[in-house]
């Protein structure tokens, strides 16, 4: 029976740290980086009285940049404000909820009549800026990178078309999209579907599941954190 977890994290320290997670719960991780960074060259606006970073590529962006923030500095989640405070940055908020209506309800009381600043990837959910909106804050997004498919994406789909996966972990609603584009370049994207509701499948979180299922993929657990260890535990867990 096979013991291969598929992951889509991006070629870097966060795919390698992934194999490492997958290794030491004792399966076979396939990596198959579904996502590369673009840098905009862009940067926050200072001047906010909140600056919202959304993951930990943006927080590595911010810290190469001469950013530096007039009011609080906001992360997501822990993966986020470690990134930054390795960089010398101080976090002053962190929701219990690593998602962005957990952002959302962390701060709804505190922002109306603010700025906020909120520096993200292009794909960032609207539910972070129209819940602020929302609240009574005055919202500006930067876009500090774009995300793409890597032209060598996909072997994960072929491994899924062929029963081979026996899990597969998706990190985001753009690696749903991207899997499916990348299974259906090599023609076999209904047998990828088919190969992924035979196995064990994870999303981080409500809107990558809800994502996933919009296309025909079953989602068998969503973790409590949206952290990849706890995403990868679930996934493994169900096995």
């Amino acid at each position: 029976m096979s013991r291969t977890v598929a992951f889509f994290r991006p070629d870097d320290e966060r795919a390698s740290d992934a194999r490492t997670v997958l290794h030491e719960l004792g399966v076979e991780p396939l990596s198959d980086p579904m996502l590369a960074v673009r840098p905009t060259g862009k940067t926050p606006r200072a001047e906010a009285e909140y600056t919202i970073l959304t993951s930990k590529t943006g927080a590595e962006i911010v810290s190469e940049s001469t950013f530096e923030p007039h009011g609080k500095l906001v992360a997501i989640g822990a993966p986020t404000a470690t990134a930054l405070e390795r960089v010398g940055y101080t976090v002053d908020r962190i929701p219990s909820e690593f998602t962005s209506a957990g952002l959302v309800a962390e701060l709804a009381e505190d922002v109306p009549g603010t700025r906020v600043e909120v520096a993200r990837s292009d794909h960032g959910s609207s539910v972070l800026t129209d819940g602020l909106n929302e609240a009574g804050a005055y919202v500006h997004e930067t876009i500090l990178y774009r995300l793409v498919r890597p032209e060598s994406a996909g072997r994960s789909t072929v491994a899924a078309a062929e029963g081979e996966l026996a899990g597969a972990c998706f990190t985001s609603s753009l690696t749903v999209e991207h899997f499916l584009a990348a299974a259906e370049d090599r023609g076999v994207k209904d047998e990828a579907v088919a190969g992924l509701n035979g196995a064990v499948v994870g999303a981080i979180g409500a809107p990558t599941e809800a994502t996933a299922e919009a296309y025909g993929i079953d989602v068998d657990v969503v973790p409590k954190n949206a952290e990849f260890e706890a995403l990868a535990r679930a996934v493994v867990d169900q096995l």
